[in-house]
């Protein structure tokens, strides 16, 4: 996106904030405005004061020297605190409106960012944008008015001397254009490698139990050392760039001043300017070039800036999840129909389902059984509309589900995943998360009763205002487990899956999670996804996926009677199971 059209976007940001940004306009114009006053007032106060003797400019000048200051130290502070007030609204609204851009994208864009680049985005590239926006605004605002006025004093005073300090404008400027487009690419890749420092540094402290048992300490810390070190480059190669930009600009201003101290003395030897002339111009001269260079600093901070804008809005512009249904549903009957369904997740290069047919009907159990990598998850979310299908259709209730509208169809479906997620919070917080915020004390305890979570719970001192920790890090596998199938109870959905609930736990756990899920057993349609299969036995109907396929269907005890794939992997399931205990 071109420069121009970034920061025309980012204005926009500021409509809400108009009469806010009008004052801290004027107060940059004010400040600008009297910035060539003081020059100004050295022609007047040399020739008049001390020359002349002019009584009137004698006890005039310190009273307006005096208001002078007064007016800029109000204009100073309107333009500084108000664009620090604004700025900071900006990176709420920005920073808000990427966190709910993030919350609906599909969920193929998560498989495809990594987290940690995307919190660099929400918290280093706003921030630059921030930088750019306060200090960018606040330089090109009061310097360029500032340039102006102390150009057009200079002129007032002595045109010819102008002349040679206009050629400053044209070489500051093309300098100036040269350097913006590196300055951009390298801003760039330096965000890039922010952000691979901060995913290193989000997964090493995600699994620092990891990294201390297998010893991975040494490895962990060379990956941060060569990311942090990548980071610093380019901190090196922008700063080098910068500051070789602005030897530039000091070389050229350095010449012009010379060449018009030169001009002014033989002028002055001439008798063609006096002594306050002089003054005031050199004053002006000197004024202005702080503003060309702060305007040439400003050009690193600017390109930085619209470098993280890009990165900033190419989040914001990410297509959403694919709405394409409007329907709504009060509570479905939890029939399933699955017509010819066929899923190719992107870049992958084989089917992960294939030709899928299958009719659920309300109230059933059914459960879906097969090696890894053979389907099973895959259609627990194409049910949920995590993904889409490649092809085919699948009906809840008789209703296309690409009719629905997305939070109507969630709505109707729980689950239970082997990856359980649980927030920073208290223990009812994580059982009546979300939708469920409202839902009473009594429910939430009926809840944990039905998934045997009562019984640690009701042991700790301040039982359900219990704090948990990130993830529930305080809980063990079979307490995290049983708090999300309390959470899934809560919801009371129609539909509930259960993805490898159980997998991961011991067989004390897995007597309580089996308890809470026989419990529910024929007042909902249930999906059971699992690897052990000892789990599933009472489901109605098992299903056997091999290679995306369904290759069996049946009661546990007609599919061992066949002999087939069930009854290699129950067999397997058994053996493993034994070993475990």
């Amino acid at each position: 996106m071109h420069g121009l059209k970034l920061y025309t976007r980012l204005l926009d940001y500021l409509k809400p904030y108009k009469w806010e940004s009008l004052g801290t306009v004027l107060s940059m114009i004010l400040l600008a405005i009297t910035e060539p006053a003081i020059p100004a007032l050295m022609q007047p106060m040399l020739d008049g004061s001390f020359v002349d003797k002019d009584p009137t400019l004698i006890r005039m000048i310190p009273i307006v020297l005096v208001l002078l200051a007064l007016i800029r130290g109000l204009a100073m502070f309107g333009s500084d605190f108000g664009l620090q007030w604004l700025a900071s609204h900006v990176v709420l609204d920005l920073r808000d409106k990427m966190f709910r851009r993030l919350l609906v994208l599909p969920t193929n864009f998560y498989d495809a960012n990594s987290s940690g680049h995307l919190i660099s985005k929400l918290i280093y590239d706003v921030n630059n944008v921030s930088t750019a926006s306060t200090q960018g605004a606040l330089v090109l605002v009061r310097d360029s008015l500032a340039i102006i006025g102390l150009l057009a004093l200079m002129v007032y005073l002595n045109w010819t001397l102008s002349l040679i300090s206009l050629f400053i404008i044209p070489s500051v400027g093309l300098m100036i254009h040269y350097m913006s487009a590196k300055l951009r690419r390298l801003s760039q890749a330096q965000q890039v490698a922010m952000g691979d420092m901060t995913h290193i540094l989000e997964e090493a402290i995600k699994g620092h139990k990891i990294v201390k048992i297998f010893a991975g300490a040494d490895y962990e810390t060379q990956r941060h050392y060569q990311a942090a070190n990548t980071v610093r480059r380019y901190i090196i190669k922008f700063a080098f760039t910068g500051n070789l930009n602005s030897v530039g600009i000091h070389l050229i201003s350095s010449l012009a001043l010379a060449a018009i101290v030169y001009y002014a003395s033989l002028m002055s030897v001439a008798g063609t300017l006096t002594a306050g002339e002089f003054v005031a111009f050199f004053g002006a001269m000197a004024l202005l070039i702080n503003p060309i260079k702060r305007l040439t600093k400003i050009n690193e901070q600017l390109q930085m800036g619209l470098a993280a804008a890009q990165s900033v809005f190419e989040l914001i512009d990410q297509p959403t999840e694919v709405v394409t249904g409007t329907k709504t549903l009060k509570r479905v009957r939890g029939e399933i129909e699955i017509h010819a369904v066929t899923l190719c997740y992107q870049e992958a290069k084989s089917y992960s389902l294939q030709d899928i047919n299958l009719h659920i009907h309300p109230t059933e159990t059914i459960a879906l059984v097969g090696a890894s990598g053979s389907g099973k998850s895959s259609l627990a979310n194409l049910l949920t509309r995590l993904y889409q299908p490649s092809s085919g259709q699948i009906l809840i209730d008789g209703i296309d589900i690409q009719e629905l509208d997305l939070t109507a169809l969630r709505q109707q479906i729980a689950i239970v995943s082997q990856d359980v997620i649980l927030f920073n919070d208290t223990v009812a917080a994580n059982i009546a998360y979300g939708g469920l915020a409202n839902a009473t004390q009594t429910s939430i305890i009926q809840a944990a009763q039905a998934a045997h979570a009562i019984e640690f719970i009701s042991q700790w001192p301040q039982e359900f205002a219990t704090e948990i920790g990130e993830n529930g890090v305080r809980l063990s596998g079979g307490q995290r487990q049983r708090l999300a199938i309390a959470r899934a109870i809560l919801k009371d959905a129609p539909i509930l899956i259960f993805d490898e609930a159980t997998s991961a736990l011991d067989n004390e756990s897995e007597r309580f999670v089996q308890d809470a899920i026989q419990r529910l057993h024929g007042n909902r349609t249930m999906i059971l996804i699992a690897h052990r299969l000892s789990t599933v036995r009472h489901a109605d109907r098992i299903v056997v996926l091999e290679q995306g396929r369904i290759m069996e269907m049946g009661t546990h005890k007609t599919l061992l009677a066949q002999n087939g794939i069930y009854s290699k992997l129950y067999r397997q399931s058994q053996l493993n199971d034994s070993i475990a205990e």
